[in-house]
């Protein structure tokens, strides 16, 4: 389906549990056109969030394998959750260069205020990496993490207007209120979504940071620095999963504004270690 040879030609794989890898790919859409893009969501295991480090390491090792057979020219982990569990390991194992979603949303971060608050998953916040990049940045800043296990769930049902979930947002934000925050970084790529229920309860002056926007500015800086933008027509992006296919094309409609056509992936019949 993808070119053999011509480095530039070749698909930029993007991953994430679900759909929340899809408020990257509409980025790469908006800030690389050019650029063809093969997108993996991991819906037979999702949520990472409550998952060991142990099990989001072996399958972040199967989706990059699986990646690389596809011969793509770069991996975005469109997942907080990798990219705070994994990003490190695998990166000494694999040759394609992977960037994670942490550094670029720390960034953004800093960049937007002094008292960030960042809304994860329970073991993105519990790995502590974001506090860990920002104060990095500037140890300065004050940083506070809340761990939101319902939200993937949720967003995964299309339940973004459930009356339910507004409560359940209330109760994650409320300690990052009442600590005075002035920027709150959605420390999980699915959360996007949930900006209209997330700004209706936070106060006019926070600024909201999505590190999706960033990961793809570093994204085109590198391919940029390495020679491999696309300058041809792009193809038309692929779409996988190791869950149902049909199921993930329903929930992505309403991102995509189109139901793409999804291929089933099972890694062991493919020869990817498992």
């Amino acid at each position: 389906m993808f070119p053999s040879s011509g480095f530039e030609r070749a698909p930029i794989g993007i991953f994430d549990s679900g759909v929340g890898g899809l408020t990257v790919l509409r980025q790469l859409y908006r800030q690389l056109p050019n650029e063809s893009i093969i997108y993996f969501g991991d819906t037979a295991r999702l949520p990472y969030g409550i998952r060991s480090q142990a099990e989001i390491v072996q399958f972040v090792r199967e989706i990059l394998t699986w990646m690389q057979q596809q011969r793509v020219k770069m991996v975005i982990m469109a997942c907080n959750t990798s990219s705070a569990l994994a990003l490190e390991v695998v990166r000494q194992e694999f040759s394609v260069p992977i960037l994670g979603i942490i550094l670029p949303g720390a960034k953004a971060a800093v960049n937007s205020g002094k008292r960030i608050g960042v809304i994860a998953t329970p073991a993105t916040a519990k790995s502590n990496a974001y506090r860990r990049a920002i104060l990095e940045i500037d140890d300065s800043v004050q940083v506070w993490q809340v761990g939101c296990p319902e939200f993937v769930p949720l967003i995964e049902q299309n339940r973004i207007h459930d009356p339910y979930t507004t409560e359940v947002a209330r109760s994650y934000l409320e300690p990052l209120i009442k600590q005075d925050i002035d920027t709150l970084v959605y420390g999980c790529t699915h959360y996007p979504y949930l900006a209209p229920v997330v700004r209706s309860l936070l106060p006019a002056s926070v600024k909201l940071v999505d590190p999706a926007v960033h990961v793809v500015a570093a994204c085109a800086q590198e391919l940029d620095l390495l020679g491999r933008m696309n300058t041809y027509l792009p193809l038309p992006t692929y779409f996988a999963v190791s869950g149902s296919p049909q199921k993930f094309a329903q929930s992505s409609l309403p991102w995509l504004g189109c139901t793409p056509s999804v291929e089933l992936v099972r890694f062991e019949e493919l020869g990817v270690r498992s």
